[in-house]
């Protein structure tokens, strides 16, 4: 499976013909993704017609961009003009954008070809890829396991060997925590640093778009290309954007790099001679499984022996994040989701009057986790409940913010696991609240709008992949990169799913 940045590379030096890397990709979607199911659409025409425009330009000593000729995979809740954006859900079944997502023109400017559009929890609203109305999407590691979500479709074409590239949105951990159990990179940016527009909205105050990749410097180059100002979003931060390349290689010395006690806890046994933590402080979720907090653990011991300066650090209001994200953000879905009523634009169900119509469309075209998300968060801004539980949701998410800038007065980046437990079965996450836990490590993130990423760092139960989480201040998405290479060189290699085949943990191989 060959890197992002080596495709670039090799098609920009006229070595390989872009369209013979689309036909390799294409070729893989064809004969796995039956199995996979990693995407609701494959625009194989476009994209064979956007490569030979690359080659092209190559031809002609044009230099066709960053990620020339690279194929790349864009959840389906992203606008594409011309091509059907569902958010897998028949409410928009077969609806296409008139416009591109900023982010989509920003790719494909880098020289990127679309390769199709992947699968999600219908509105992004899931932890598992379960709920999509086209069908849920499978682990590669594992068919009988689900990939995470909602953006599973995206980590499962990544990891898969589908596409080099994918891009997701994170909500509440839906780029970290897919990426965590399909053992690859993605990365939640800061909230503004990358544009929105054209993102299909859940909650607009959390959501952020970012990239999956198999290694951390596919996964820089991808969130240089779009990050940025721009006018059209209005949370878009106006600041100069960095060389994310350059912090691979600065190495950890002298970095301070800090344990959350509530999402880590203490090793059960202690590797490398011992431990290099002292116990927890604070209180320790619960459901955070020992395989999981181990190989955190031992991601912190790498630093350490790389030179960083490793230490304990409590974050008590991480013990409500779950409760605070699951009373905003469906608030939130329940104001953005409003405009899906039949009138204009989407599914419409005829009644004998508009608000018969209005009633049939929206019981329709919506599934059952979409409506519970509504009505819990109607619920949460009615009249007489909004100051008991939206109000004071909002309070802890202030104060959640406050409790991550006193930790980062002492520590520059922070580790955590992405996902409490490795990949799990279809259907064992049946219960709702079982299913919510599964957000416990990346809601903070997103309440504080601080950016986070996962990266592989070996295996727990049964083989199956570990994410460590690492977070970082505002803005600082460098130190957080520094970081995150420096584990990945660290890391036990990992197994590649049996249709990708035996490589190293870079990812890179056949």
């Amino acid at each position: 499976m060959t890197l992002a940045h080596v495709i670039a590379s090799e098609v920009r030096a006229g070595t390989r013909r872009a369209t013979d890397v689309l036909e390799d990709f294409l070729g893989r979607i064809a004969t796995h993704d039956g199995d996979v199911h990693a995407f609701n659409t494959v625009t194989a025409e476009q994209a064979r017609a956007a490569a030979a425009a690359i080659d092209a330009a190559v031809d002609e000593g044009r230099d066709p961009g960053p990620l020339a000729g690279v194929p790349v995979a864009f959840k389906d809740n992203l606008c594409t003009r011309g091509v059907a954006t569902t958010c897998s859900s028949r409410m928009l079944e077969g609806w296409q954008p008139p416009y591109d997502a900023t982010v989509v023109q920003a790719m494909t400017a880098a020289g990127a070809v679309m390769i199709g559009k992947t699968n999600l929890d219908e509105f992004a609203m899931g932890s598992s890829t379960e709920h999509s109305a086209f069908g849920p999407t499978r682990n590669p590691y594992d068919l009988a396991r689900v990939p995470g979500g909602s953006s599973g479709g995206s980590a499962a074409a990544v990891a898969a060997g589908f596409a080099p590239l994918a891009l997701g949105s994170d909500t509440g951990g839906s780029i970290r925590q897919p990426a965590s159990l399909c053992g690859i990179v993605g990365i939640k940016p800061t909230y503004g640093r990358v544009s929105r527009y054209g993102l299909v909205a859940f909650a607009s105050s959390f959501d952020q778009i970012g990239p999956f990749a198999t290694d951390v410097a596919d996964a820089a180059l991808a969130l240089g290309v779009i990050s940025g100002h721009d006018p059209a979003d209005s949370t878009s931060i106006p600041a100069a954007v960095p060389d994310f390349a350059a912090a691979l290689a600065r190495g950890v010395e002298g970095l301070r790099v800090g344990v959350v006690s509530e999402l880590t806890g203490s090793r059960s046994g202690g590797a490398n001679g011992g431990p290099a933590l002292g116990d927890a402080a604070g209180e320790v979720l619960d459901g955070i499984d020992a395989d999981v907090t181990e190989r955190v653990l031992e991601a912190a011991d790498a630093l350490a022996d790389a030179g960083a300066t490793v230490g304990r650090v409590s974050v008590p209001a991480v013990t409500y994040g779950l409760t605070a994200y699951y009373l905003i953000a469906p608030a939130e879905a329940s104001s953005n989701l409003a405009r899906y009523d039949g009138t204009r634009y989407g599914l419409r169900v005829e009644g004998a009057d508009v608000e018969e119509m209005n009633r049939l469309t929206r019981r329709t075209g919506f599934g059952d986790e979409v409506k519970a998300r509504i009505m819990l968060g109607t619920f949460a801004l009615s009249a007489g409940y909004y100051d008991a539980y939206y109000g004071k949701a909002q309070r802890v998410r202030m104060l959640t913010r406050r409790n991550f800038d006193a930790a980062y007065a002492d520590f520059d980046v922070l580790l955590s696991p992405t996902s409490p437990c490795v990949a799990f079965r279809f259907g064992e996450r049946a219960d709702p609240m079982t299913m919510y836990r599964c957000d416990t490590c990346t809601i903070p993130s997103n309440l504080s709008g601080d950016p986070a990423m996962s990266v592989p760092f070996g295996t727990g139960a049964e083989d199956l992949p570990v994410g460590v989480q690492v977070m970082a201040p505002a803005l600082k998405e460098e130190a957080m990169l520094t970081v995150a290479a420096a584990l990945e060189r660290a890391a036990p290699p990992l197994p590649k799913p049996p249709m990708v085949g035996v490589s190293g943990s870079t990812g890179a191989g056949s």
